[in-house]
């Protein structure tokens, strides 16, 4: 057989007929997962609750919302954080495309398309989306809501620390520094000597004095890794019975998780209200951040048990508390029998992994967006998605569609095994031990 040649300079054809494009075979998990949706009415359902987002008559149809829903899956599944690379990933994909609706021959939404309907649509119907795949998991026996794990974690904004201005007249944090050295007798200061100067200054970030001209909900947070950014905080409530996140909640980083836990609690009732009508949360399980009295007693008078991590602190005065210190010691009961212990490493488990696969492997640790409400609509997408994953493992054994990629290997690896055990059985007997890979030991083959 002749090598090809590429042929650079050869006039390719003008037109094409739609007959003679390739089709793709579409990808099987994307396939089931859309027959999914297609059977419980998720397009119907969507464009419902949407409705009054579109204009009656006017202009060309938009972006229907059970696509754009969609693309906010895809950008979860594939690890993309931005709407331009959701975008360019449905476009470049033939089996996304057939996801989304579109033929081989139409064009999928471009990101400013995607940008204009996500602005569109208000926090509520994206809150009302995430209700429905919510009471999806809860029809199917996923969610039973009786005891939930709640936990927050930090996304950093879409904004730099560099273009921090103050909030009492506007001027920019360089502006400052440089003001700052030529008081200290520096006539000319350099972007050098500004740092060293700033280096020096005690308590120098703090959000009562600066704040991002551009996004002014973000706050100075130092992350987990040490380094210090604009950040928000995200605050998840899992059900611990099933994995599924009940409630989902963005707010100011700096805001304490004392004072942010009943918000978070709140809207995971209400979501589970709708979704499980005869459930009813019973208990509530915290790591030690939220440990506080209030917390303890507050949860006591809303009727839910709490199993909330105690950290070590020095011996406690309860004169005039007694309803603390009844709070206090009751938990500190029930975190150290056999129940409380497990809840707590369940609690663990299940919320961090909630928090891997929407932020870690899903691509929002860095936010593209700005404003909270802007930022609540992703983070609503990227829970729903969580949440679809989950329904997915428990009906076909494959929550994501790379989890379909090493399945006939492992497969492979089970009848390798297997075989192996058996021959193992067999011969032992006449042939002596065998290692794993079924060849016999060296006492064996000695003997």
């Amino acid at each position: 057989m002749a090598m090809g040649k590429h042929g650079g300079d050869e006039q390719r054809s003008l037109f094409i007929r739609s007959s003679d494009l390739r089709s793709s075979p579409g990808h099987p998990f994307y396939q089931r997962l859309n027959r999914l949706l297609a059977e419980h009415g998720f397009d119907r359902f969507a464009e419902e609750r949407c409705a009054r987002f579109y204009a009656a008559t006017m202009g060309r149809p938009s972006l229907p919302p059970g696509v754009y829903f969609r693309m906010l899956m895809v950008g979860v599944f594939e690890g993309l954080g931005s709407e331009r690379g959701i975008a360019w990933r449905c476009a470049d994909s033939r089996s996304l495309g057939e996801f989304l609706g579109f033929g081989p021959t139409e064009a999928t939404p471009d990101h400013t398309t995607l940008s204009k309907i996500r602005q569109r649509l208000d926090v509520e119907a994206h809150r009302e989306v995430f209700g429905w795949v919510l009471a999806l998991l809860a029809e199917h026996g996923v969610v039973k809501g009786s005891t939930l794990g709640v936990d927050s974690s930090t996304l950093e904004a879409n904004a730099a620390m560099r273009s921090i201005v103050a909030r009492a007249d506007g001027q920019s944090y360089e502006a400052f520094l440089a003001e700052l050295a030529r008081s200290s007798g520096i006539a000319t200061p350099s972007r050098a000597d500004c740092a060293r100067l700033d280096k020096r200054r005690p308590k120098k970030g703090s959000n009562d004095d600066w704040t991002h001209p551009h996004d002014p909900d973000a706050r100075i947070t130092r992350m987990k890794d040490g380094r210090t950014h604009l950040a928000h905080k995200v605050e998840h409530a899992v059900d611990l019975d099933g994995g599924a996140i009940v409630g989902v909640t963005v707010q100011p980083a700096d805001r304490g998780d004392t004072t942010s836990v009943f918000e978070t609690l709140t809207e995971a009732v209400e979501q589970l209200q709708e979704a499980v009508p005869d459930g009813a949360a019973q208990a509530v399980v915290l790591d030690k951040g939220f440990h506080s009295d209030d917390v303890l007693v507050s949860l006591a008078e809303v009727d839910l048990t709490g199993y909330v991590s105690e950290p070590q602190r020095p011996r406690r005065r309860w004169r005039g508390r007694a309803e603390a210190q009844r709070a206090v010691y009751a938990n500190r009961r029930r975190i150290q029998g056999r129940r409380g212990k497990a809840l707590l490493a369940r609690r663990g488990e299940l919320v961090e992994r909630s928090f891997a696969h929407a932020y870690e492997t899903g691509g929002l640790r860095r936010l593209f967006v700005r404003g909270r409400d802007e930022i609540t609509k992703r983070v609503l997408g990227a829970a729903l998605t969580v949440n679809l994953m989950l329904l997915m493992r428990t009906l076909h054994g494959v929550g994501t569609p790379r989890g379909l990629q090493g399945r006939l290997l492992r497969a492979l690896e089970t009848s390798l095994h297997a075989l192996i055990h058996l021959v193992s059985h067999t011969l032992g007997p006449i042939a002596g031990p065998l290692d794993e890979c079924g060849t016999p030991t060296r006492q064996a083959a000695a003997a």
